[in-house]
Parts: C-alpha cells; sequence; structure tokens
C-alpha cells in the first residue's frame, strides 16, 4: 500500500498514514486553492470520499477566518429577498452539531462550539418598528423567534443599556470559534491524507480548453483531474482562468476588536447581542474562555486591510451604548479582514463554465455558517459529477453572461 503524504514543517513531503497516493506523477483527483475554511473542508470532505487531494496556500488555515466573529445566524441575519439563500444557510445550521462532533473526533481539538442563542435589540421607536418587521418576517417564513420586552431583555443579559426597547430572542443561531474551527480543519485534513503545497497558485494551467491544475510561483505545476477554485476574495484574480469562467467576487472589508472579560466580570454576556445602532450594525460574541469578539464595519475598499482609528472609535461606541460597562474591559486585538462577496451576497458552488474547474466561493458573511453544507456539496460533486439540489441555485453558471474565450497562453512544459 503506499503511504500518502502530509506536509512537513519546511513545506516538504514526508510519507504518513492516509489513503493511498498512486503512481508518481499522477495528477491529484482534487486540487484545492485556498487554505481557508471554505478550501479546507472541501478537501477533508473530498479525501474522506477517497479522492486523492492536495491544497496550494502559503498559509493554511488563515484567510478570512482569522477575523470573523463565527456567528452561525442563520435567523437573525435574515435579510429581505435572500428566502433562497435562507434554505441553504438552514440546511448548514441544522448540520452544524453532528459536524462538529465529526470534526473534533477527527481532530482532536475542541473548536468552540456554543448553542448558546442570540438576543437582537432595538433602541429606539425605528429600530424597535423595523425588528418588529423582521420579526414578523421570521414568523411568516416558519422560523422561530421570540418577541421580547426591554424588560425582558435586560433580564436575560443585566448588562444591556437601560435603553434597550424590545429585542428578538432566537434560541437556534449558535456561534463556533472560527480560528479553533480552521485549526481543526487542518489538522483533520492532514489526518485524512490531504497533501499541503504551501505556495500561492500562480496561475491555472489549461490543456484543451480544460482546467488540468495550477502552476507556483517557482514554475513548479500541479496537475489535478478537477481543481476547486476556493481563495475567498481572491478567487476572482487567479491567472490563466478564461474571462467566462472567472468568479464575479469582490473584497468586503470588516474591521473587528477582541477584547478580554476578567474573570471578576464573568459572566458578562451569556449569548450574543446585536443590534443597529446610528444605522449601523454592531454584535457582541462571547467566548467561553472569556474572549469578547465585536464586529464589524462593512466597507467597501477594495484590498485595504488597515485597521483605522475611525473604524475601532465606531465599533466602542456602538458597543458601548449597547453594553456600557464593555469599557473597562481589556482591549487585547484589533483585525481587519476581507470577505468574498458576490453580485447578489450568496455563495459560488459547483463546476464552472471551464471544464475541470470546480468554484467554492463568494460566501460573504456566511462563510464560517456554510461550511458544513459547502464541504458536502463540493465532495458531492466531486465525486458523483452533480450538483446536489440544495445548491443549484448557487451554480456559478448563474453570472455567466459571456462565453469561455481564450486566455493568455499557458507556457507548455517541455519534454524532460
Amino acid at each position: 500500500m503506499h503511504a500518502s503524504r502530509t506536509p512537513s514543517r519546511t513545506g516538504s513531503e514526508e510519507p504518513s498514514d492516509g489513503p493511498p497516493d498512486g503512481p508518481p506523477g499522477r495528477p491529484y483527483d482534487a486540487l484545492v486553492i485556498g487554505g481557508g475554511i471554505i478550501g479546507l473542508v472541501t478537501a477533508w470532505r473530498a479525501a474522506q470520499r477517497g479522492l486523492r487531494t492536495a491544497v496550494a496556500d502559503p498559509a493554511p488555515g488563515g484567510g478570512a477566518a482569522q477575523v470573523a466573529a463565527g456567528m452561525l445566524a442563520a435567523v437573525t441575519e435574515l435579510h429581505y429577498g435572500e428566502q433562497t439563500l435562507l434554505a441553504l444557510n438552514l440546511a448548514s445550521a441544522r448540520r452544524y452539531p453532528e459536524f462538529v462532533a465529526e470534526l473534533e473526533e477527527a481532530s482532536g481539538q475542541d473548536v468552540g462550539y456554543r448553542a448558546c442563542g442570540t438576543l437582537a435589540v432595538a433602541f429606539d421607536p425605528d429600530d424597535r418598528a423595523h425588528l418588529r418587521e423582521l420579526h414578523d418576517f421570521q414568523r411568516r417564513l416558519g422560523l422561530e423567534s421570540q418577541w421580547l420586552t426591554g424588560r425582558e431583555c435586560r433580564r436575560l443579559e443585566p448588562m444591556l443599556a437601560p435603553g434597550v426597547r424590545g429585542g428578538l430572542r432566537v434560541d437556534g443561531d449558535h456561534q463556533i470559534d472560527p480560528r479553533r474551527l480552521a485549526a481543526a480543519l487542518l489538522t483533520a485534513c492532514e489526518r485524512a491524507g490531504v497533501v499541503f503545497h504551501h505556495a500561492r497558485a500562480e496561475r491555472l494551467t489549461l490543456a484543451a480548453d480544460r482546467a488540468t491544475g495550477v502552476e507556483l510561483p517557482d514554475g513548479t505545476r500541479l496537475a489535478a483531474e478537477r481543481t476547486v477554485l476556493a481563495a475567498g476574495s481572491f478567487s476572482g484574480r487567479l491567472a490563466g482562468v478564461p474571462e467566462g469562467a472567472l468568479p464575479p467576487v469582490r473584497p468586503v472589508k470588516g474591521q473587528v476588536l477582541r477584547l478580554r472579560v476578567p474573570p471578576a466580570y464573568a459572566p458578562f454576556l451569556s449569548r450574543t447581542v446585536r443590534a443597529e445602532v446610528r444605522g449601523g450594525h454592531v454584535y457582541l460574541v462571547p467566548r467561553e474562555n472569556g474572549e469578547l469578539v465585536v464586529g464589524a464595519t462593512s466597507e467597501e475598499l477594495g484590498w485595504d486591510t488597515t485597521v483605522t482609528a475611525g473604524g475601532v472609535y465606531e465599533l466602542l461606541r456602538d458597543a458601548h451604548e449597547l453594553v456600557p460597562g464593555i469599557t473597562e474591559l481589556p482591549l487585547v486585538e484589533t483585525r481587519a479582514g476581507l470577505r468574498p462577496g458576490s453580485p447578489d451576497n450568496a455563495p459560488l458552488l459547483g463546476p464552472s463554465a471551464l471544464p475541470g474547474l470546480l468554484v467554492a466561493t463568494g460566501h460573504y458573511r456566511n462563510g464560517v455558517l456554510l461550511t458544513p453544507v459547502t464541504g458536502d456539496v463540493m465532495a458531492e460533486v466531486l465525486t458523483r459529477g452533480e450538483l446536489p439540489d440544495e445548491a443549484r441555485p448557487f451554480s456559478p453558471l448563474r453570472f455567466q453572461s459571456a462565453p469561455v474565450g481564450p486566455t493568455t497562453p499557458v507556457p507548455q512544459e517541455q519534454p524532460t
């Protein structure tokens, strides 16, 4: 039996237990471009299905997961006109408990999953009216949420400001720690025999109008039967992809703060708390380890990832209006990251217009929530060649406006 390979600390490959590699030089069954949580869950599920799988990423386990708060808020983040996306979000939320149990067993790591619920509150009459409308919308769709008075909200969360006028209690909206999730997925991939190439994918390689893998910056070529583009916001920038197959994703900047709740202040909050303050959304996500995540801005600023004084000030100002005691907590980290947004704010999942190239990107604000269902969908496509019914509305082909055309020629390998 052939030994599979996993990366050493230097990025070289060392034998390890796992699925067989096959003959030397054999193309990978699946090559995933991008080692964020979407790329990692795709690789893990593919390897579990027996596919010889690899990931190309200079720093696997990084990406937007290092900034995300990890709210699994299918109900409280419901937006008008997104009922189709809601169905996918709910399907993924239902899978989370089983997904977490399987991943923790496979990795031996705790991912910080908490079934603590979410409380969305309102401060002024306009916010209260808007939240009431959202509650009615949720009920019409058969979603479970409970309207609370301001006093009932403060009874649940005593640290809330006295000005809270009402809120929605959603016990089914949970949370997870995205950093722990990414670390666990990385370990699970390694144990499943996924090969990691610690380098950026420089260019997609083509042969006879079909994707055949990628070229790395040093000229190394990784051949694959199927290539999955799962590079988050950078998915639309990979060289060599024909224009008609390039996913239309854009970066949306988000700034996030992390504070620490000293033992003397615990419990500070028992659940995720969200609000709209001055027309902007703010949320506070308490972790069991004493961390409190505050976010998030939403800024259309291209590829800028600068943490700004204005962004930090606005988050702290709005969070203080929601929970005044937050200004007593130590501020331990400020970060900015990029969400991959699509034209309709929904993900792109499945085969692209280019044979051999699949896409898993554009998750925008739902990347963490959609991790379980994305892994299942992509594994199904990779093994059976068909997009499951639940994912058909999110085919990348819905944005195709032009036929796949030629790209800049890719130099072909010379025989040795």
